[in-house]
């Protein structure tokens, strides 16, 4: 029997950015060899606001529930990460604009890529089966992999980029081998029936759990958790600046959401430690790596494996379903908005070449550009999680969900990384407000598209952590919808 309309909506975000991605590579080649390609990064950009509105449309309740014979589903859950990814998407498109001619890289085939990799990051928000998260994980990481290093000129970003390919085909084989061992222990690569075989058989194969391990190595490379992530580093201080923005969030976003399906549902109780053990190592070895950078992209790199690791303390608290998959959802909104928001500042001082990519470099920021600094300011408070932003209420929920599940030893150990990630984040504070500038050129003026992109980063940051409610009451409803119920 052939799909039927209504299976179409429940892809229609995805039909939409893949169109959208291929108009963009049929115009490129009609375009002069020295025309600007920023039309075209307009015309992505409205692609995704169109697939925002079919997300919109597709929440309605008539289109929730399971679509093309059971491979996805369309819940609360999808449409909440289809939203994180589209935005991101979008913000990353705008902070393009201007990036792009300024380095020379200006190329309409960036802005396919960043449609394309969107597509297959939604579908592995949505997939419910394990083929389909392989062939949309592979749909995101191949668009990644070009992205980091479309600064061909740039030694650094080829190497960026040699570095994410060889290393994430690894994890890419780790977790397709974890598929096929979990469909020989349980017969089924559907993740609801996988979840029904484990919690029900009375003796689960040890392949299971050799299966379950490997899928977590290869997810765990894409959410750059310790013990893998010693690629991230390198990959974010070559790769071009708003394509960290795009990859430090999106595709991280989404690879929790598989984790969400995966591990809260088909993880026995002694896949605990191996996520209690990952958070420590993540939230730990992240923030003492940052400490020690003096380049502000490696810095947020580490930044990033730290949250990595605050994540994995609600993926601990899992047992009480409703607090660990709520807090997740949050703090991976709360995360993308803030991470985006920096990198637009970052992208935006880091001149032709990247040459201003050191943290001295912002010496004297508050003086040469107070708006500047003052967005940066916002979402650098955001990660350490001062109040009213959107940070302090993702780590507040998180803590909380682990300390109502009694884990105060991974609380402990959160809060005092927390603590210690203030300092390396303060200090590029002090360095803009409280020391000299480096040089007396003038910043360049904020166009609009960048401008619209810390606008949009800025306004979610201060949304989340304002008016927390509106998304904690949406997110609410997750638990229930992954359990089938």
């Amino acid at each position: 029997m052939p799909p039927s309309s209504t299976d179409y909506v429940r892809i229609l975000p995805e039909i939409v950015l893949a169109v959208w991605g291929m108009a963009v590579m049929f115009a490129e080649p009609l375009l002069g060899p020295h025309t600007s390609r920023k039309g075209l990064g307009v015309f992505a950009a409205l692609g995704c606001l169109l697939a925002l509105g079919a997300t919109v449309f597709q929440a309605q309740p008539a289109y929730a529930g399971f679509g093309f014979y059971n491979m996805l589903r369309v819940d609360h859950f999808s449409v909440f990460f289809h939203c994180v990814v589209i935005l991101v998407a979008l913000s990353t498109t705008l902070m393009s604009l201007d990036y792009l001619p300024a380095h020379k890289i200006d190329k309409g085939e960036y802005y396919a890529l960043i449609l394309l990799g969107a597509v297959g990051m939604c579908l592995m928000s949505s997939a419910v089966e394990l083929v389909l998260i392989f062939i949309a994980l592979e749909i995101s990481s191949i668009a990644s992999y070009i992205l980091a290093g479309f600064r061909r000129h740039s030694a650094e970003s080829t190497e960026s980029a040699m570095k994410y390919f060889l290393l994430g085909s690894f994890a890419t084989a780790f977790f397709l081998y974890g598929v096929a061992l979990l469909f020989g222990a349980t017969g089924s690569t559907n993740v609801f029936r996988i979840a029904e075989v484990l919690n029900t058989s009375a003796h689960i194969e040890p392949l299971a759990y050799i299966a379950v391990a490997l899928i977590f190595t290869g997810l765990g490379f894409k959410v750059a958790c310790a013990p893998f992530h010693i690629w991230t580093p390198d990959v974010y201080e070559g790769a071009p600046s708003p394509v960290v923005a795009f990859m430090s969030t999106a595709p991280k976003a989404a690879a929790f959401a598989v984790l969400i399906r995966l591990v809260i549902d088909t993880a026995s109780p002694n896949w605990f430690w191996v996520i209690w053990v990952a958070a420590v190592l993540s939230m730990s070895v992240g923030n003492l790596g940052a400490i020690l950078q003096s380049n502000i992209k490696r810095m947020l790199a580490y930044s990033s494996i730290a949250h990595a690791g605050y994540l994995m303390v609600a993926f601990a608290s899992a047992s009480n379903r409703e607090l660990g998959i709520s807090a997740a959802m949050f703090y991976s909104a709360a995360y993308a908005a803030m991470n985006v928001g920096a990198f637009a500042v970052i992208s935006h001082m880091a001149g032709s070449h990247e040459r201003f990519s050191s943290i001295d470099d912002y010496a004297g920021l508050g003086r040469r550009s107070p708006a500047l600094a003052a967005a940066l300011t916002f979402f650098l408070l955001s990660l350490i999680g001062i109040p009213i932003t959107g940070g302090f209420f993702a780590k507040f929920y998180v803590f909380s969900a682990a300390l109502r599940t009694h884990l105060i030893w991974l609380t402990l150990i959160g809060l005092v990384n927390s603590g210690m990630g203030s300092y390396y984040y303060l200090r590029v504070i002090v360095k803009m407000y409280m020391n000299e500038p480096r040089t007396t050129a003038p910043v360049p003026p904020v166009r609009l598209g960048v401008g619209l992109a810390i606008a949009i980063s800025l306004i979610a940051t201060l949304w989340l952590g304002v008016w927390p409610n509106a998304i904690l009451h949406y997110t609410q409803g997750a638990p229930t919808i992954l359990a089938g119920k």
